[in-house]
């Protein structure tokens, strides 16, 4: 079991810029990936970034260049700075891990952090 925490989440401007974080616990030792999905109201949850433990990254198209994935080396954590920020950009944003223990795979989510971007 994975349980995870995200934090960071707020009002800004468009322009602006906010830093999310995502604490894991648990069975920190088989997570393989961990990222960022969000979902706007009335839209689907769609991914954001993603980081593997090989430091492996992969980007939504509407973030690049604009948000940057990075986890520590001790690897139970993850962050999202998030620049230049755009009214779309509002949503919900959950952290996700996933596990591979036993060749099974497991997704875990955070309960989401808010994001709203207005002028």
């Amino acid at each position: 079991q994975v349980q995870l925490v995200e934090s960071g989440g707020g009002l800004v401007q468009p322009g602006g810029s906010l830093r999310l974080s995502c604490a894991a616990s648990g069975s920190i030792f088989s997570i393989v990936t961990m990222g960022w999905y969000r979902q706007a109201p009335g839209k689907q949850r769609e991914l954001v970034a993603t980081i593997t433990s090989g430091d492996s990254t992969k980007y939504a198209n509407s973030v690049k260049g604009r948000f940057t994935i990075s986890r520590p080396s001790a690897k139970n954590k993850v962050y999202l700075q998030m620049n230049s920020l755009k009214f779309e950009d509002t949503a919900v944003y959950y952290c996700y891990a996933e596990t591979l223990k036993d060749w099974s795979a497991r997704d875990y989510w955070g309960q989401g952090t808010q994001v709203n971007v207005s002028s």
